[in-house]
């Protein structure tokens, strides 16, 4: 395992970037950062461009304008091939997804495919979220899991560690769907080509500085998602 690239998405994150990207660098010395910004207003990507000269192990992709979590990703996971990558993970950059995680999954990773991080592997591991929010993403899981019959406890999560070798089998550039239906879809494609996975449990943090990107649109997007995947993998499109 040579070279491990993070992907980081980012639109508005202009607080949490530094510190994001100083505590996943101490993971481990191999990891480099590709951060993905969507022409934030508010400066953004100017940090980013920064951290790449101050740090040396800083990849940044300027995108044009924000038009969705999943084509954030498609184009962060392209680019971190491109960089030649052998191990490729994503995170968000809000301190939802636990830095200190990062070094579990790199010893895990080298006996699977991919390492996903769960919050519902342990019952619900959600902290700082009102119980309305809870219980909807709670439910849209055990929704989307019905749906597409996948095993893995937490069908929407994103965060992942997932070999090279799996990201080039599975075809993540046909993708269209953004947010949780982004999400659903890459694990169901996971699955769907016989993926070695192993699940890490850890706590999902509110955010503490920022905005929430989501959205109901993005919600709703994933109830119908499930569907078009399982017809779509019925009529052997996927």
């Amino acid at each position: 395992m040579s070279r491990v690239i993070v992907i980081i998405p980012t639109y508005n994150e202009v607080e949490n970037l530094p510190l994001i990207v100083s505590e996943v660098l101490a993971q481990d010395d191999r990891i480099e950062i590709l951060v993905v910004d969507d022409n934030s207003p508010d400066g953004t990507g100017k940090v980013a461009d920064d951290l790449r000269e101050q740090t040396g192990r800083v990849h940044v992709l300027h995108r044009s304008e924000k038009v969705g979590l999943g084509a954030a990703y498609r184009a962060g996971l392209a680019e971190a091939l491109r960089l030649e990558a052998d191990i490729v993970l994503q995170m968000d950059a809000d301190f939802s997804h636990p830095p200190a995680t990062i070094k579990e999954m790199l010893v895990e990773i080298e006996d699977h495919d991919i390492v996903m991080g769960s919050r519902y592997i342990n019952g619900i591991t959600v902290v700082n979220w009102p119980i309305e929010r809870i219980l909807i993403s709670y439910f849209s899981n055990v929704y989307a899991r019905f749906v597409t019959r996948l095993s893995t406890t937490d069908a929407t999560g994103g965060f992942r560690c997932i070999r090279r070798e799996l990201l080039e089998k599975i075809g993540f550039e046909h993708m269209q769907s953004d947010g949780y239906a982004f999400q659903i879809e890459m694990n169901y494609r996971f699955n769907k080509y016989g993926a070695r996975i192993k699940e890490l449990p850890f706590f999902f943090v509110d955010r503490t500085r920022g905005e929430s990107k989501l959205s109901l649109g993005i919600a709703f997007e994933a109830l119908w998602m499930v569907w078009w995947l399982r017809i779509s993998d019925a009529l052997g499109r996927i």
